[in-house]
C-alpha cells in the first residue's frame, strides 16, 4: 500500500490543516509562513541523476554540467551508460559521480514499477545503486513520486528548523528528528514542507539567506 500522492495544491493544503490541527507549533510555523508549495518535479532516470550531478556543488555549477549533460546526449540513461569516462569528465562531471552516474543507469530501475512500491521499497530500491544515499532516496519519493507520508530526517535544514521552533538547545540528530516524524504520519512529507519554509522565514530574520 503507498497511501496519499499529493498531486495538487489542494492536497498540500489539506496536509497543512491536518497538522495545524495536530501539533500547535507546526501550527504556529504554517501561519506564519502561507501556503506551503507543490514542488512536485517529474521522476524518472533524470531525476536522479540530477541529484548526483548537483550534489557538493553550487546551483550555479550544476546548471551548468546538466545543460552540457544533454548538450551531449549524457542526460539518458542509454547515453550514460554507453559513454566513456573521458566523454563524462568533459562534461564537467568528476570520476566519482561519473561512476555513480553510469551504475545508475545500468542499475535497470523499472521507474515505472517503482511508482506502484511501498515507500520503504522505494528507498531501498535505490539507495543500493551508488550514489543514491537515503536523502536523495526520500526526496525523490517526496517530490518526484508525490508520496505523502515521507519525511527527510537527515537533512541539516529540517534539523535546524525543528530546533528552532521546538526551542531545542541543539540540533536533533537523524534518528531524533525520524521519531519526532512520527506525530506528523500521514503528512510526513507537508510537515517537511512546512519547517523548510519555516527554516527560511526564520533564518531571513537573523538576516541569513
Amino acid at each position: 500500500m503507498i497511501g496519499r500522492i499529493i498531486e495538487t495544491e489542494a492536497c498540500v493544503a489539506e496536509g497543512a490543516a491536518w497538522l495545524a490541527a495536530r501539533d500547535a507549533r507546526l501550527g504556529a510555523a504554517l501561519a506564519l509562513c502561507g501556503p506551503l508549495p507543490l514542488r512536485r518535479q517529474a521522476d524518472g532516470f533524470g531525476a536522479l541523476l540530477s541529484a548526483i550531478v548537483s550534489q557538493q556543488v553550487s546551483v550555479a555549477s550544476a546548471r551548468a554540467i546538466w545543460a552540457r549533460l544533454e548538450a551531449a546526449g549524457l542526460a539518458e540513461a542509454a547515453g550514460m551508460a554507453a559513454a566513456d569516462e573521458a566523454a563524462l569528465r568533459a562534461v564537467g562531471l568528476s570520476r566519482q559521480k561519473a561512476r555513480y552516474g553510469q551504475a545508475l543507469a545500468r542499475a535497470g530501475i523499472d521507474f515505472v514499477a517503482l511508482r506502484g512500491l511501498p515507500d520503504a521499497e522505494v528507498v531501498a530500491t535505490l539507495v543500493a545503486v551508488p550514489g543514491i544515499g537515503r536523502w536523495t532516496a526520500e526526496i525523490y519519493a517526496m517530490f518526484a513520486l508525490g508520496r505523502a507520508n515521507v519525511f527527510a530526517p537527515g537533512d541539516l535544514a529540517l534539523q535546524e528548523a525543528a530546533r528552532l521552533l521546538y526551542g531545542l538547545a541543539h540540533r536533533p540528530s537523524e534518528a531524533a528528528l525520524r521519531a519526532q516524524a512520527e506525530l506528523w504520519s500521514p503528512w510526513r512529507s507537508v510537515a517537511a514542507r512546512a519547517l523548510w519554509a519555516y527554516y527560511r522565514v526564520a533564518k531571513e530574520r537573523e538576516g541569513i539567506r
